[in-house]
């Protein structure tokens, strides 16, 4: 994964930006969210990817990949959290108080 980090850094600092910016326009929606159904299912592909990668079950470039995959999803997560946070906090100070 050291590897992965060193030789794409470019690319996981660019996936963390993208992040930012998308957490950081998106208007916050509080509209219906995922069925229990449906998170368990996105949770449990979730799991079994990390799994596979921290088991290294996958050999050879498909491990290469899927490793990517994982460091630039958590990247872009991590952004969005990250800029969502923060516009929420901006918001929240410029809000007058009643």
């Amino acid at each position: 994964m050291v590897a992965l980090a060193d030789f794409f850094w470019g690319w996981l600092v660019g996936s963390l930006l993208l992040g930012f910016a998308v957490g950081w326009i998106s208007v916050v929606h509080r509209g219906p969210s995922l069925s229990k159904n449906a998170g368990l299912g996105v949770g449990g592909i979730a799991a079994v990817l990390v799994g596979l990668s921290l088991a290294r079950l996958v050999p050879g470039r498909g491990g290469y990949w899927l490793d990517l995959f994982l460091a630039l999803v958590g990247a872009y997560l991590i952004g969005c959290a990250i800029g969502s946070w923060l516009r929420y906090w901006v918001v929240a100070r410029q809000s007058p108080r009643l």
